[in-house]
């Protein structure tokens, strides 16, 4: 609720991977470079580029993985989250960018959207059928809906 949220727009500037950190769970990692560009003077002029870690979980990162490549123009919303360890006792910070939306920056160019045909109901465990919630009518009669 309080986290700081931070949208960029950027290339993707390598490989982007994807990894199992454990039992159904997996991350894909990437880097997105930002150059400001300003017009100044009648003319463009870059400003310094700035390098950011992007982690994307799960699903979105299963998708990320599936639909970018090193090069890409991006956008990139999610919460800025400090990475803080101690290396020779000395406390050591790296930022990264935990993702909530990915997509490709269509400022410069198209792209065609894909939806999977069968999409996975993540919330439930593996092997496990969602349940109805019971309807309770108003004379108190409690009935579970038919699964259709």
């Amino acid at each position: 609720m309080y986290d700081t949220q931070i949208t960029l727009t950027g290339w993707i500037g390598g490989e982007v991977t994807l990894r199992e950190v454990g039992e159904h769970r997996q991350v894909a990692s990437f880097r997105v470079a930002c150059t400001p560009t300003r017009y100044r003077d009648g003319e463009w002029v870059k400003g310094t580029t700035t390098w950011h870690t992007v982690k994307a979980w799960n699903r979105l990162g299963r998708h990320v993985v599936a639909s970018l490549s090193s090069g890409d123009p991006v956008v990139v919303h999610g919460r800025l989250v400090a990475d803080v360890w101690e290396r020779d006792g000395k406390p050591q910070t790296s930022w990264e960018v935990v993702a909530s939306a990915v997509g490709h920056d269509l400022t410069h160019g198209t792209t065609t959207f894909a939806k999977p045909v069968a999409p996975a109901i993540e919330d439930e465990p593996r092997g496990t059928v969602p349940t109805a919630a019971p309807v309770v009518a108003s004379d108190g009669a409690e009935s579970v809906p038919d699964a259709a």
